[in-house]
């Protein structure tokens, strides 16, 4: 009984490790095919992604006519620049509904609408993989308004006339 009781514990035990790691797996495979590179890695909008710099936020923004200047955040676990004082809640929170924990909207471009139909595993999975990558400090610079003058350069939305 004994013997039985300690095989039950080994085999529970040793499935935990696999288990997270499948989940970190399943996040980067989510990072992946929701294209967070596509706006999260810097030189991506240059047509040059610096890899060494995976998720750490765009030194270029997007303009959207009316709305303003959106630099892409650094997505890392860096607790100054980025993810790393946000909770796993606060992540999956942000994603699903496009509200960050100090309460500011996230830009409409991010397709939070179609995020929020994340099954919970995957919204924790993509959580914990943002969690567990590598931080890299990296400042982006904020949101400019539309009647604002920005800092840093920005591709513009032309609208067809």
């Amino acid at each position: 009984m004994m013997w039985a009781t300690c095989a039950a514990a080994c085999v529970l035990m040793s499935g935990s490790p696999t288990s997270a790691q499948e989940q970190i797996k399943r996040g980067e495979y989510l990072v992946t095919i929701m294209d967070c590179t596509g706006c999260h890695t810097p030189g991506t909008f240059l047509g040059k992604p610096d890899m060494q710099r995976y998720l750490a936020g765009s030194e270029v923004g997007f303009q959207i006519p009316g709305l303003g200047i959106f630099y892409p955040p650094n997505l890392t676990p860096d607790p100054e620049t980025g993810l790393g004082r946000w909770s796993e809640a606060e992540i999956i929170e942000a994603v699903r509904t496009g509200v960050r924990p100090d309460g500011r909207q996230l830009i409409p471009v991010m397709p939070y609408h179609s995020y929020g139909k994340l099954t919970d595993a995957d919204a924790r999975a993509l959580a914990g993989y943002l969690k567990s990558i590598k931080p890299i400090k990296n400042q982006v610079p904020g949101p400019v308004g539309a009647n604002e003058k920005p800092s840093a350069p920005y591709l513009t939305v032309v609208m067809p006339q």
